[in-house]
């Protein structure tokens, strides 16, 4: 039995309500993410003028469109939507997303136009992702309906569930111009007056395209519902949650971008603990966290060996670990005399590892390549966190024994980041990440991205 949602990520047949043939607006640039993505379904679109865009017939009119197509995409403004959504209701279309702005967001005028759109919904029982959304995106189904121009969307196994457009147009844009790591869905939900993340989380949670999902919301519809789902799903996948409007700040500009009132956020703290949510509180992490979901599996625990050629880094990530619930654990006695092997008899090498010595003595690749496998093959080390240090003047490794080591202990994740010459470190991104080891050029982050996903496998574990 299909899901409610699945003709929005599983759609056979398409109508675009409001084609444009003039390049850069969103009715064009809708029609060109399809295209791009290599939709396999029947596409219909519809502009009065009729004729063809981008080599596809144009049907003059809604009445024109065969009935019972799966979904409606109406990039129309707000005061045409309502009337479109009721044409297409005849012609037998169930499913809709709504794209214009200038609904409850904006103004009274808007408030009322919304309302409208929400009887229609009620008196017809058809679905509605928005208004103002920037769509949703489906890889596998090889399938988008956002009108920011972004082509070919890498596909992947992290979906983002978001009540904002972001994650549909240009934090989409940096993800596949900036990073190594596709998405499986992406729903956008906008001013959510029927569509919500309840459904949304369940239809992701019996999805095989789905490994990881991650949540960006401002409110939550259906409270009840969303903690009753999210206990299912976070048994089985690992969930994270960014909640936008939690001080009175973030609330009055969360009336502004989508109309919705923010809840007290003791009580979704609260929820969000007890559904087994992990919180997080940056918005990089959202995006962070997707590369990382991507690219290593989670921790089997806390406890962390990591490197860098520097004592003071040493000291402030040892602090940095205490607050982010990461141990630096001590090393078998073995792995230490490993370590000590390969640096002056000066230094007294334990975890974390002063690197510099060895990688002055040895070079930097052979030093970090024989340290990161002392520590990956200790029984009390979980995760291994390299800072590279990379110029020209000291030497650049080949960085291939990264993606070994990765593949001979592919339990436990390696997470780098950097020090020095910042080309070297766009060099080393480029090699490394399509070949499953995850970077991050502030050496904060590897950690806190660690620690996000420690505290994932302590949701999906803890007790019933």
């Amino acid at each position: 039995m299909k899901h409610r949602l699945s003709a929005y990520f599983e759609p056979e047949s398409v109508a675009v309500i409001g084609a444009s043939n003039t390049a850069g607006k969103p009715g064009n640039d809708v029609i060109r993410n399809i295209l791009a993505n290599g939709f396999e379904g029947k596409l219909y679109l519809v502009n009065p003028k009729g004729g063809d865009i981008l080599g596809l017939p144009v049907h003059p009119s809604i009445e024109s469109l065969p009935d019972g197509i799966d979904l409606g995409i109406i990039i129309l403004p707000a005061k045409e939507t309502p009337e479109a959504v009721r044409q297409c209701v005849h012609k037998g279309i169930k499913h809709f997303v709504l794209a214009a702005g200038g609904f409850a967001e904006y103004d009274e005028y808007g408030a009322q136009i919304q309302q409208e759109l929400t009887d229609i919904i009620r008196e017809n029982g058809i679905r509605v992702i928005g208004p103002n959304t920037s769509g949703h995106t489906s890889t596998p189904h090889h399938f988008t309906s956002t009108f920011f121009p972004l082509g070919k969307i890498r596909r992947g196994k992290v979906s983002y569930i978001a009540q904002t457009g972001n994650f549909a147009t240009h934090s989409m844009k940096y993800i596949l111009t900036g990073e190594h790591f596709g998405v499986s869905r992406v729903i956008g939900f906008g001013n959510k007056i029927d569509v919500e993340e309840s459904e949304a989380l369940a239809y992701l949670a019996d999805d095989p395209e789905t490994d990881a999902i991650l949540i960006y919301l401002e409110s939550i519809k259906r409270p009840r519902e969303f903690l009753e789902v999210a206990k299912k799903v976070t048994r089985i996948k690992p969930v994270v949650m960014l909640k936008g409007g939690v001080t009175e700040a973030g609330k009055h500009a969360a009336v502004a971008h989508t109309a919705t009132m923010a809840a007290e956020d003791r009580l979704v703290d609260g929820m969000l603990r007890q559904a087994g949510i992990v919180r997080i509180w940056d918005y990089t992490h959202l995006i962070l966290a997707g590369k990382a979901f991507s690219m290593i599996p989670l921790p089997k625990g806390n406890r962390v060996s990591f490197m860098a050629p520097s004592g003071a880094m040493l000291v402030v990530l040892a602090d940095l670990c205490a607050r982010l619930g990461l141990e630096v654990p001590d090393v078998e006695p073995a792995t230490r005399q490993k370590l000590q092997d390969m640096s002056p008899s000066y230094i007294r090498m334990r975890n974390p590892v002063d690197i510099w010595p060895a990688a002055y003595m040895h070079g930097v690749e052979i030093a970090y390549r024989d340290a990161m496998e002392a520590v990956l093959q200790d029984p009390n080390i979980d995760a291994v966190i390299p800072v590279l240090m990379l110029t020209k003047d000291t030497g650049i490794p080949s960085y291939n024994f990264i993606v070994e080591l990765a593949r001979k202990y592919p339990e436990k994740p390696i997470v780098i980041t950097f020090s020095g010459d910042k080309q070297c470190m766009e060099d080393c991104k480029a090699f490394v990440e399509p070949r499953g080891v995850p970077t991050f050029f502030e050496i904060e982050q590897p950690f806190e991205v660690l620690s996000i996903l420690y505290r994932c496998r302590l949701a999906m574990n803890r007790p019933r």
